[in-house]
């Protein structure tokens, strides 16, 4: 029998999103910039503590052998880039106590290491994943969508809103409330900063689509593969929060040029999954080290031509929008 976490990456691996939001966004150029390049800043703040880069590595996978390999390498290339990484939902290993796929610190002793449980895990779960992986900051998931879809998946929901309560008062750690792509709307966000959850994770569509992973595996609900809102639709229904909730953005995000559009559209930081994935299943880890390490340049060229200094001034970037975008927001 295959493992669903081996499923997980397989189809991740293998979907093909047929529209990403970020391709309606154009940002306006400035032509006479005031600054040099080297006056470029990246650094950004959330989840309570200042990170030298405004993207991170976001939780993928865990609980097989396979995930212990991709978490390894992973956790490789954010130690020596200087990244925050967030492990896939440590579930698997509460289950299983001699699971070691999330054990990345022996590899990586110095990385900046975050982990993942879903709103489905009662507190005592949360605080045994903060007591085993020491992480910097926790993620709490909400994946509902995906299980609905899944045979195996939850049923009962009414104890997530009390569980969202319980993990905001009890984990000591800094919490990322995280949507797994399919765009975390107004009033769930509204809901957590009730709640005392200050940062949110927005995942929206347009990058790995778990519905479609779900049906991949047996479901029969292809109708529902396109399922929420894109990212930058939802990026664009939380303006009027951005003040008041640290906003993250994933769901899509290919390239620098994708996250300083998340920028001005509010974002604190943005995560990255299946581009990431594909580098580190397609080069060894030096080469994805060179390539993370140049889209830190590559920001630095895209903010330099837009007159930004710091991801404050993005804010104030002007935009154009196209199709399903311009009509969604006229």
């Amino acid at each position: 029998m295959s493992n669903r976490k081996d499923d997980h990456i397989k189809y991740a691996l293998t979907y093909k999103a047929p529209y990403n939001s970020f391709d309606d966004m154009e940002l306006i150029h400035s032509s006479l910039p005031q600054y040099d390049l080297s006056d470029i800043d990246l650094s950004t703040h959330f989840a309570g503590r200042d990170w030298e880069f405004p993207f991170y590595i976001n939780a993928m996978t865990g609980g097989s052998s396979k995930a212990r390999s991709i978490n390894q390498k992973l956790a490789q290339v954010a130690e020596s880039c200087d990244l925050l990484f967030v492990t896939g939902s440590y579930s698997a290993a509460l289950k299983n106590s001699n699971d070691d796929s999330y054990d990345v610190r022996k590899i990586a002793p110095e990385v900046l290491l975050g982990t993942n449980i879903g709103l489905d895990k009662p507190v005592e779960l949360g605080l045994q994943t903060v007591a085993a992986m020491r992480p910097l900051l926790l993620q709490v998931h909400l994946n509902l969508m995906q299980e609905l879809l899944m045979p195996e998946g939850e049923r009962t929901f009414k104890t997530w809103r009390s569980h969202l309560t319980d993990y905001a008062s009890q984990i000591s750690v800094p919490l990322i409330l995280k949507e797994v792509g399919f765009g975390m709307d107004i009033k769930t966000v509204e809901y957590g900063l009730e709640s005392g959850i200050q940062t949110f994770d927005i995942s929206g569509r347009g990058g790995t689509s778990f519905a479609y992973i779900e049906n991949e595996r047996g479901g029969n609900r292809s109708y529902l593969n396109n399922w929420g809102q894109s990212t930058v639709q939802t990026l664009l229904n939380l303006q009027t929060l951005t003040n008041q909730a640290e906003i993250l953005a994933s769901g899509g995000v290919r390239n620098p040029l994708d996250m300083v559009k998340a920028f001005v559209l509010g974002a604190k930081a943005v995560g990255l999954s299946r581009t990431i994935l594909e580098l580190v299943e397609r080069y060894p880890a030096g080469k994805v080290i060179e390539i993370v390490n140049g889209w830190k340049e590559d920001l630095r060229l895209i903010m330099c031509a837009l007159n930004c200094q710091n991801l404050s001034e993005l804010r104030l970037v002007d935009y154009l929008l196209y199709g399903k975008l311009s009509e969604a927001n006229r």
